[in-house]
């Protein structure tokens, strides 16, 4: 038979996803996996969103222009000036999801063989876009006693070499929930000007900055217009994850025109998704001012009873939905498929993301894990209790 492409080989598989079979199983056997290996919120779509869809009057779901609606794009720019962004419509591109919007943004941006800085942890699909590039990943690790703060610039001069073309960060992170400071980006910024570098924003949980911290941009850095893409999407903001819909950004002209080229390739991002994503712009601020009180509702729950735990640490994160806790367990991929194929508790148990997967460098995170928590506060309170017991009675406990 004809051999796979080694390309193929080479492409990562996700550690979020590679357990859903011992997940499928356990469910097979009866029991409830309290699923927070995977950032798919349990919050409500904006209605305005979904009204939309339920009463769609087109007779035909025709192709939408390559960079996407022009309507949709004059909205997202009118949004992105509510954010303290100052964007054209002609600076943005719809693509399919925001991780569509990474690959045309790598493929336009570097060369086969070419080297993109990223601190670890970072989100695990970061390695397998790159692959797709042809995209060498160069990890910078943050560490989680530091909270994963940036790295210092001492650690990134480290890194570069004549291969080094880009910088990606995600902003606040996936997966440690690390909301960086604007002080933490214009030290990054006189780095990218100094290396002549790109730097890749990808701003998804924008939306969710807590602890009266504000989120800053790397489009409002001084000086940087031909140098960041933003990366965004809606999957995250309105809780629409199967919209498949996100977008570049850039005023780096050159670059936006080469995009459209991968654009017109593909011919149009979707159009469903386009149309809940449009709709969605008019969603009601009192909608984000809920969300974010839940998640940090949610947020505080799960940090305090971590910490409690013997054994346990996890910083308190100020963004995103997710944070990264250190246990006391010999191997997190082992642990995690132990909690789905030989352990429960009174009929339940917990999938988590083992957080090996958001390294690159072989050998970290073994005793760490990532955890969404993307569940409401009493699923929540019931997946510790069971992950506490867990710990407990795991045959690789290291205390």
């Amino acid at each position: 038979m004809p051999d796979i492409s080694e390309r193929g080989k080479s492409m990562p598989e996700s550690p979020i996803r590679k357990l859903v079979p011992y997940a499928e199983a356990a469910k097979a056997k009866g029991l409830e996996v309290y699923h927070l290996n995977i950032g798919q919120p349990d919050i409500e779509s904006p209605t305005v969103a979904l009204d939309k869809i339920r009463n769609l009057s087109e007779k035909v779901i025709e192709y939408s222009h390559s960079a996407g609606n022009e309507s949709y794009r004059r909205g997202l720019a009118v949004y992105y000036e509510s954010v303290g962004i100052q964007v054209s419509y002609e600076d943005i591109l719809v693509t399919t999801a925001g991780s569509e919007a990474i690959v045309f943004g790598l493929m336009s941006c570097l060369n086969p063989g070419d080297e993109v800085i990223i601190p670890e942890p970072f989100y695990t699909n970061y390695n397998g876009f790159a692959t797709m590039s042809g995209v060498k990943v160069t990890p910078i690790t943050a560490q989680i006693d530091d909270g994963f703060s940036l790295p210092s610039m001492e650690e990134f001069e480290k890194s570069i070499n004549e291969n080094t073309k880009a910088i990606m960060l995600c902003n606040p992170n996936n997966p440690t929930g690390y909301l960086y400071s604007q002080d933490e980006l214009e030290s990054l910024r006189d780095f990218v000007l100094k290396h002549d570098l790109y730097l890749f924003s990808d701003e998804v949980y924008r939306e969710f900055c807590y602890d009266g911290k504000k989120h800053f941009s790397a489009m409002n850095l001084e000086g940087l217009d031909e140098h960041v893409v933003l990366i965004d999407s809606v999957s995250k903001r309105y809780s629409m994850c199967g919209a498949r819909v996100g977008t570049i950004v850039s005023r780096n002209k050159a670059l936006m025109s080469t995009v459209l080229k991968y654009a017109q390739a593909r011919l149009s991002p979707p159009s469903f998704g386009q149309i809940a994503a449009e709709a969605a712009l008019e969603t009601p601020a009192s909608y984000f001012t809920e969300v974010k009180e839940e998640y940090v509702r949610r947020r505080d729950l799960v940090v305090e009873t971590l910490n409690k735990m013997e054994g346990v640490f996890c910083p308190k994160p100020s963004g995103a939905f997710y944070v990264i806790a250190r246990l006391p367990i010999d191997d997190c991929d082992k642990f995690c498929q132990w909690l789905l194929e030989a352990f429960s508790h009174e009929g339940k148990t917990v999938m988590l993301a083992p957080a090996s997967g958001f390294y690159a460098t072989p050998g970290l995170g073994k005793d760490e894990v990532r955890i969404a928590y993307v569940l409401n506060t009493e699923a929540l309170t019931q997946a510790m209790k069971v992950l506490e017991i867990a710990l407990k009675e795991y045959p690789g406990r290291t205390i």
